[in-house]
């Protein structure tokens, strides 16, 4: 009996191979290739201020994976994410300074790494709190109770009295040599830049398997209707939960890992505009698409940084140096506009264009 095959395209006859992470020796070529760039090519080409934007990009890809797990995957709008950032910051700075740690766990520099595990427990933790209306409320309302979360928090917790422990007034100076990695002391860009690779990598791959897995199959369900997954005997109130904690972590994470990168924490850096940013990111980048998340903050950061470099080559001159100074507004006005505009022209966002212009190389050239 004679086989007949179609034209084009890879097919696959076990299950495992249908959900292998990398399915062709091209995609393992690919993905050789871009761990190499990451890992060799980019420390070793990069001076300070291209390893400061990278960091920038990687911080982003780490505070909007929870926004994307929450909106993209569960369904539950969040306009409050900054503040489980915020307490994952928070939570890791005073653990770093205030707590009595013993004197071997210094030696061996493992109180950084303790403290980034505590600040996304606490940090999911907190983030559950301000799930519990999920249960009663969604849409509108449910955007109101998170934005609650970054005022209660950022605005009037942390500022009024976290941020007061120690009589430091506002802000938690971390002085070198503060953060540190078993032997490795994290003071230079570099450092950050490796780390915030080692942890956006492993944060991805979790969150990739965790969608893959039941867990995730229930929260699209809920996201898709959850009237039909409570039918099908999926638990919506709890697994909402469970997202709202899982979003929470990755936060904790992510403000653990940036507090690396600062000289001294104070609430400014977490404003609620950083939450609207985040949000702003997934859009961009593609709703309910991993891709879309990293897309979202390399496209994002890269453009402010490129409208910053153009203004800087007219500080000289009195309209030139007026932008400069009003940078801040423009790069809000700039980032309502890149929105305003990718809702209009591409509302799926970049991750539908990368997967298009991946299927048709694919399956070229029979593209039909």
């Amino acid at each position: 009996m004679s086989t007949t095959w179609l034209p084009c395209g890879k097919y696959h006859e076990t299950y495992t191979q249908d959900h292998a992470w990398w399915q062709t020796t091209f995609i393992r070529g690919k993905m050789i290739a871009l761990f190499a760039v990451l890992f060799v090519g980019i420390p070793l080409l990069a001076d300070d201020y291209g390893l400061s934007i990278c960091n920038n990009v990687g911080y982003t890809v780490l505070g909007a994976l929870g926004v994307q797990l929450l909106i993209g995957y569960c369904g539950q709008i969040t306009l409050g994410h900054a503040a489980f950032l915020a307490v994952g910051a928070y939570t890791s700075t005073l653990m770093i300074l205030e707590f009595p740690w013993p004197q071997a766990l210094l030696d061996w520099g493992l109180a950084y790494p303790i403290s980034i595990l505590v600040a996304a427990v606490v940090a999911g933790i907190w983030s559950v709190f301000f799930g519990l209306p999920s249960a009663k409320v969604k849409g509108f309302y449910l955007i109101l109770t998170t934005m609650a979360a970054q005022f209660i928090t950022v605005d009037f917790i942390i500022t009024q009295y976290v941020s007061q422990i120690g009589g430091r007034g506002q802000a938690f100076s971390l002085p070198v040599g503060t953060i540190k990695v078993g032997p490795w002391v994290i003071d230079s860009d570099l450092k950050v830049y490796f780390m915030m690779l080692v942890l956006s990598i492993f944060l991805i791959a979790v969150m990739v398997n965790l969608l893959r897995s039941r867990v995730g199959r229930a929260w699209v369900a809920i996201r898709d209707n959850d009237i039909s997954a409570s039918v099908m005997g999926i638990n919506v109130f709890g697994y909402k939960l469970l997202a709202f904690f899982v979003a929470g972590f990755i936060g904790g994470i992510a403000g653990a890992f940036w507090i690396s990168n600062l000289a001294a924490i104070s609430p400014e850096h977490f404003p609620w505009s950083w939450s609207l940013w985040l949000v702003g990111v997934i859009l961009i980048g593609g709703v309910g698409s991993i891709h879309g998340t990293v897309f979202g903050s390399i496209f994002m950061v890269v453009v402010i940084e490129a409208l910053q470099l153009v203004i800087m080559q007219f500080v000289d001159t009195s309209w030139g140096s007026r932008l400069f100074m009003d940078f801040l507004f423009i790069k809000e006005a700039a980032f309502g506009l890149v929105i305003c505009a990718f809702m209009i022209f591409e509302p799926n966002g970049i991750a539908y264009r990368w997967w298009q212009a991946k299927n048709y190389f694919n399956l070229w050239p029979f593209s039909y």
